[in-house]
């Protein structure tokens, strides 16, 4: 009985993760756009916001790991691999959100999300530029699914700004970019690291990528322009966005990869719905959301596709390693070299 009812709190737990995940990753999207977009708020400049949160990441990522010392920062790091690897990594997550916010600024949250859909797409032929990826007749149709759902959402959007067309794309093809940095930073470097290993690394990166631009590109407009610096919203705004990716690590650690993109999914749909009743200048049509139906099946069975793809070879690794450990621990040869009997196998040994 007691068994049972800790199986039930543990059940709980997860679930409890998982809308915590759903509500902070929805929340921020929407955070964001009001604080971008709020006229009471007045600060339009996602750039110097997202060097904003990369700054508190990096400042609570230390005092966390070093000050308060209640995470741990993984070993393992040597400056070969944080200029080969992380470097790229944090210039192109910084090229993702800056690009990504910049967007709210012209277009629809719900279309901008229904853009991001296209995210298999572009991750799938850097993939395959780079040799992760192999071309085949069920991956082709999955990517023409999602592309013609993308396409359908795109041709019902009634207000179609081109400029926020840019802005979103292209922090989907920076995402994409990163998402091949980090599968070859795992596979070939072998490097894992925890969500939070990953941050204290990465966004300090990220912080100098964003400062160099936001020089050239939004202080002199900050600097001519008239605009507020509300200290305790835009606190919040960067503390929901250190909550979010502590929330991607709890659900992860006590999930699995599918929970976490199944969740996706339904974030993906709750924001795209509750946008509709939160902006005004969100307007949605029957042919936006039948696109982005067809759309996120294609992602779904994308999502499918890969996590069967990397159960597979995580089962080809195990099995290799098994062999590989066979002849020295089931296998005791004679020291005479004309000889290649076993001495003593699993059926002779002591049980």
């Amino acid at each position: 009985m007691a068994d049972r009812a800790t199986g039930l709190g543990k059940q709980r737990l997860v679930y409890a993760y998982i809308l915590l995940y759903i509500a902070l990753s929805s929340g921020q999207i929407f955070f964001n756009k009001w604080v971008l977009s709020s006229k009471q708020i007045n600060f339009p400049y996602p750039l110097a916001l997202t060097l904003l949160h990369m700054i508190f990441s990096s400042v609570l990522c230390f005092i966390l790991t070093k000050g308060l010392k209640i995470m741990k920062v993984e070993e393992g790091m040597t400056l070969e691999i944080y200029v080969t690897s992380v470097i790229p990594i944090g210039a192109m997550f910084a090229m993702t959100l800056w690009l990504g916010n910049s967007a709210y600024l012209y277009i629809s949250v719900s279309f901008a999300q229904m853009l991001k859909a296209i995210m298999p797409v572009a991750v799938f032929i850097l993939g395959a530029a780079v040799g992760l990826e192999v071309l085949s007749c069920r991956m082709f149709f999955i990517m023409s699914v999602i592309s013609f759902g993308v396409l359908v959402a795109s041709y019902g959007e009634i207000d179609v700004n081109w400029v926020g067309v840019v802005y979103q794309m292209g922090g989907v093809v920076g995402e994409a970019f990163r998402l091949i940095f980090m599968e070859i930073f795992v596979k070939k470097k072998g490097l894992r690291l925890n969500p939070i290993s990953m941050m204290y690394y990465v966004s300090p990166c990220s912080a100098l990528c964003l400062f160099i631009p936001w020089i050239f590109l939004e202080k002199p407009k900050m600097d001519a322009g008239n605009w507020n610096f509300p200290l305790l919203t835009l606190a919040l705004n960067s503390l929901c966005t250190f909550a979010l990716n502590l929330s991607v690590f709890l659900v992860i650690s006590h999930t699995s990869a599918l929970t976490i993109r199944v969740a996706g999914v339904v974030k993906d749909w709750l924001v795209v719905l509750l946008s509709a009743l939160l902006f005004a200048d969100t307007k949605l049509t029957v042919i936006n959301l039948c696109g982005y139906a067809i759309a996120i099946a294609g992602v779904a069975a994308y999502n499918k596709y890969k996590l069967k793809k990397e159960a597979s070879e995580t089962n080809s690794e195990k099995q290799l390693n098994d062999n590989q450990e066979k002849p020295q621990d089931r296998q005791f040869f004679s020291t005479d070299s004309s000889s290649t009997v076993p001495l003593k196998s699993d059926t002779d040994r002591p049980s």
